[in-house]
């Protein structure tokens, strides 16, 4: 099994291009399955995640081909064999359930395992199927698969969603486009993945106003075409990037980056005392100082603080000058970080969703263990603040959310490499 070796100590400086994001690809990559004809993603990223919606895709019939060294992916769903996804591929990735509302709009049918991904919290499926019920379909639960129908197809509805999920509105916003009617969905998720997903079907043929907001208007069409769309910049992956110099000085280029995507995140490195500029090409970070400063950071649905920065942002408050505290919203279980950053030398005291961090002078080389994606990144970024060596292992989340992460670190300076056992 790989691990990560990161030996502290190096700045940074150089320029890292930013990748598609993870989250919008796996929403845009079942939109296939919504119209006969071929939809192509450029700029996709290349990660495990993608190989794994890939094969779920196949599964299914669905024709996948890869080009460009994976940055560009063609999809055809012209002639699906099955409408069923199983527990052998869904259980590798949370994101497999969002074939569920585009094949229950197309082929008024499914039969999909609950899924699995990281462990940081329930993140129920209960609203999904609410939401879809809500448009006629009939759902049930059998040996953890999701039985769905939609006799004579899914229906226009309103849609009220009891929390603003991602997914959800995802699995409504495609099943809305082929539904008989007017969908509206209110207390609709407002992340850029949204945003982008309804600017793919609207390039298909979609009618969809309001992305972006918490109200969106769907209305239903017989069909969809084919459809070229580019995948946005991953804004998870840019603010761990933004991040690494404030971690280990120096000054790095985010190429592809845009402040709109990571205000608010933005906003808080600003008031710990990080300079954070827009280019060009992208976004510049440089650390002021030899420390950052305690900043307080309550994670939040978007336009908030991003929750898969949370554990990024809390590796760097462990050498910042003063105490922070870090308050979780969004899921629960995901301060699993915390100890092994303990490990280093970090004072973190965990009570509950909230979590209090005293900033210490240096942290310590240490053996770690990842827990989940973003937990394996910010123990990277806390290696390159630690004096010694940090040796990360179960790094095979890593690979779910970040392409080539020691290659890119390694570019900008990183005394960084991959090590088999």
């Amino acid at each position: 099994m790989d691990s990560i070796l990161v030996k502290g100590g190096a700045a940074l400086n150089g320029k890292i291009q930013i990748a598609g994001a993870k989250n919008a690809a796996l929403a845009l990559m079942p939109a296939t399955l919504l119209s006969e004809e071929p939809l192509t993603l450029t700029n996709a990223p290349r990660l495990s995640d993608i190989k794994t919606m890939t094969a779920l895709l196949q599964s299914l019939g669905v024709e996948v081909t890869s080009m460009q060294n994976g940055k560009v992916q063609v999809l055809s769903s012209h002639a699906m064999t099955s409408t069923r996804a199983d527990y052998e591929i869904v259980r590798k990735m949370r994101a497999s359930n969002l074939v569920l509302g585009p094949l229950l709009a197309r082929h008024h049918q499914a039969i999909v395992s609950l899924p699995g991904g990281c462990a940081i919290g329930a993140r129920p499926m209960d609203i999904h199927v609410t939401a879809l019920e809500t448009m006629g379909a009939t759902i049930e639960l059998k040996d953890g698969y999701l039985h769905a129908t939609a006799k004579g197809g899914l229906k226009g509805a309103r849609v009220a969603l009891r929390f603003a999920s991602v997914g959800a509105t995802e699995n409504v916003l495609m099943a809305a486009t082929l539904a008989k009617g007017t969908t509206i969905i209110e207390n609709a998720a407002r992340e850029p993945e949204i945003v982008d997903l309804a600017q793919c079907l609207r390039r298909m043929g979609a009618q969809i106003e309001g992305e972006g907001t918490s109200t969106i208007t769907i209305q239903g069409v017989d069909r969809l075409g084919a459809a070229t769309h580019p995948v946005v910049t991953d804004r998870i992956e840019l603010g761990t990037y933004m991040l690494a110099p404030v971690f280990a000085g120096g000054a790095v280029e985010c190429l592809g980056g845009r402040m709109d995507l990571v205000a608010s995140f933005a906003e808080k490195l600003a008031e710990a005392g990080v300079d954070v500029s827009e280019t060009p090409d992208g976004i510049l970070v440089k650390r002021n100082g030899s420390r950052a400063k305690a900043v307080n950071v309550t994670t939040a649905v978007f336009p908030g603080f991003p929750t898969d920065l949370q554990a990024q942002m809390m590796a760097m408050l462990c050498t910042a000058q003063g105490t922070s505290v870090l308050e979780e919203k969004i899921f629960e279980n995901r301060f699993m970080h915390a100890p092994e950053l303990i490990r280093m030398g970090a004072k973190i005291d965990v009570q509950g969703g909230t979590a209090t961090v005293q900033g210490v002078d240096r942290l310590k080389g240490a053996p770690v263990m990842a827990t989940d994606l973003r937990a394996s990144v910010s123990l990277i970024l806390a290696g390159l603040a630690a004096e010694g060596e940090t040796l990360v292992s179960r790094v095979y989340h890593l690979d779910r959310g970040y392409e080539h992460v020691e290659e890119k670190l390694r570019a900008v300076g990183a005394n960084i490499e991959r090590v088999s056992a």
